[in-house]
């Protein structure tokens, strides 16, 4: 039973600002065939690009979220019982290898290694999905890549790709927007004013210096998004810091009140 991938098309064209040459990558990578690693930290737009050029490109977009519960079995598909019948499903991945979608798999490394093993036939030159169940061996319709994404800051020698799986991918690197570019995403994606705006850029900038002190990630821009939105909504500014900002990123009391001293010196 195939998945109607019609549904899965970006109709509206999502709103980004590229920090880059990406836009340019991944479409060489697209029209190379060659399957793309999107690496940066979290909040940083890795997800709203997939969404920009999956629309940029006309491509249906199929999205999973990886866990260390995502078997292969997931992924390609599973017989289901429907009345008496036994009926075959397409997992998200098979359903994007027949329809020519870009599947992607955010946050791969969170999946177990057994279960990534299934994607290395479609992620080398012979772009095929063997499905045992079945005794299918599909090849990769016209317009199928594979995407994956992940944080390379979170990852240790028990949680990271092995190189047979990451050798497979062009590397795309991200990274927070400049203070510019990120103040004109804060002030698109919430309404708030500029000078609102730019006081969240100056404040996520000073916050993200913290990582020195223990931190372990600086807020993303998702996460100045938030504040903004909750301040748009006539929630005060400080408040939205400390609710949106502060408490999501630490529960260490010493760097809660750093961070707090920094939105009483900013906002």
């Amino acid at each position: 039973m195939e998945l109607a991938v019609e549904k899965y098309k970006v109709a509206a064209e999502p709103f980004y600002l590229p920090i880059g040459n990406e836009v340019e990558l991944f479409e060489a990578a697209f029209a190379a065939k060659l399957p793309a690693m999107l690496k940066g930290p979290t909040g940083c737009g890795k997800t709203r690009f997939v969404e920009y050029m999956a629309h940029r490109l006309n491509r249906p977009l199929i999205t999973v979220a990886c866990h260390e519960d995502l078997s292969s079995t997931d992924l390609v598909g599973r017989f289901l019982l429907e009345g008496e019948e036994t009926v075959w499903h397409d997992g998200p991945l098979t359903s994007a290898v027949r329809a020519g979608a870009i599947c992607y798999l955010d946050e791969v490394v969170e999946a177990r290694q057994d279960t990534l093993v299934v994607i290395h036939p479609v992620t080398d030159d012979r772009r095929i999905l063997p499905i045992e169940k079945t005794g299918e061996l599909l090849t990769a319709a016209p317009g199928f890549q594979l995407v994956v994404s992940y944080n390379p800051g979170y990852q240790h020698a028990l949680k990271d790709l092995k190189p047979s799986t990451r050798q497979r991918f062009v590397a795309i690197e991200f990274d927070f927007p400049s203070p510019a570019r990120e103040m004109e995403i804060v002030m698109h994606e919430s309404g708030v004013p500029r000078a609102t705006a730019r006081s969240l850029t100056e404040l996520a900038t000073q916050i993200r210096r913290l990582r020195d002190q223990g931190l372990a990630e600086g807020p993303g821009t998702r996460l100045l998004v938030s504040v903004a939105r909750l301040i748009a909504s006539g929630i005060s500014p400080r408040e939205a810091c400390r609710t949106a900002l502060a408490a999501p990123l630490t529960d260490d009391p010493d760097l809660l009140a750093a961070i707090d001293d920094l939105v009483e010196q900013t906002i």
